[in-house]
C-alpha cells in the first residue's frame, strides 16, 4: 500500500471559513491540487453557494477566490497509507495539526468537514476547541456520495449562514 501526503493550507490571516476533507484522492494527488478529480463536485458546490463559478477558472484563480471570500482549505490527514481514492480505504492516518492551524486564523468562525470521515477525524483532533466554531458536516463532494446536486448545495450553502 503506498502512503500519500495532503497539500499545505491554502488559507490567510483573514480566513472566516475553514473547508477541511479528508486526504486527496489519487487524480488530485497526480495533479498536485485540490480536488482534481473532474467527477468531484467540491468546485461546483462551493461556487454555486458563494455565487461565482469556480469550476470554469484556472486552478490558481480557484484559490485566489478562495482567499477573496474568506475561505480555508485543507485536509484532516497529514499522510497514510491507501490503495485508490476511497475514504474507506485509508489505513494508518497521521493527523495534520489542526489545533495549531485553527489558533493561528483570528478570524476562522466556521469549520466544514468535506464528508464523513473528515468529520470523524476533524472533530475529533480539535477536542474542546471545537466549542469556539461553527462546525458543519458537509455531504461529500466526492462522486462516491451518490446524492443530487442540490440536496448536496442546500447543505454547502449553511456554510454561509451567520
Amino acid at each position: 500500500m503506498t502512503r500519500h501526503a495532503s497539500f499545505p493550507p491554502v488559507i490567510d490571516s483573514h480566513t472566516e471559513i475553514l473547508v477541511l476533507g479528508s486526504l486527496p484522492g489519487v487524480a488530485s494527488l497526480a495533479a498536485g491540487r485540490y480536488y482534481a478529480h473532474p467527477r468531484n463536485q467540491f468546485w461546483r458546490l462551493l461556487g454555486a453557494a458563494i455565487g461565482i463559478d469556480l469550476q470554469g477558472r484556472a486552478y490558481p484563480a480557484r484559490l485566489a477566490a478562495l482567499r477573496e471570500h474568506r475561505i480555508g482549505l485543507w485536509d484532516v490527514i497529514a499522510d497514510a497509507e491507501r490503495t485508490g481514492s476511497l475514504d474507506a480505504a485509508i489505513r494508518n492516518p497521521a493527523a495534520n495539526d489542526l489545533t495549531t492551524l485553527v489558533t493561528s486564523l483570528p478570524t476562522l468562525r466556521t469549520i466544514g468537514f468535506n464528508g464523513g470521515t473528515s468529520a470523524r477525524i476533524g472533530a475529533a483532533q480539535l477536542g474542546p476547541l471545537a466549542d469556539r466554531f461553527r462546525l458543519v458536516r458537509l455531504p461529500s463532494s466526492s462522486p462516491a456520495h451518490a446524492v443530487p446536486f442540490d440536496t448536496k448545495l442546500a447543505v454547502w450553502r449553511t456554510l454561509f449562514q451567520h
